[in-house]
């Protein structure tokens, strides 16, 4: 019986430094393409990391700060 071979998923990314505003720094955040908006890229990018940190904070009991900026890394 042969197998079928799978799709291979959209793994892109883009690499993000984000800075919040207790002066604490993330960087290499992975974002996938795929959840950037191409009209408004800046806000989709903060709601996805939003939602990371909320998830990260649920799971350790430690909540992040307000995000101050977001900057693409240099990869």
């Amino acid at each position: 019986m042969a197998r079928s071979k799978k799709q291979p998923a959209d793994a892109s990314f883009i690499l993000y430094d984000v800075f919040y505003q207790d002066g604490a720094r993330t960087s290499n955040r992975k974002v996938p393409t795929a959840e950037i908006d191409s009209f408004d890229n800046e806000a989709s990018v903060r709601a996805f990391i939003e939602a990371q940190d909320r998830k990260i904070a649920e799971m350790s009991g430690n909540p992040r700060g307000p995000i101050k900026s977001i900057t693409r890394s240099d990869a």
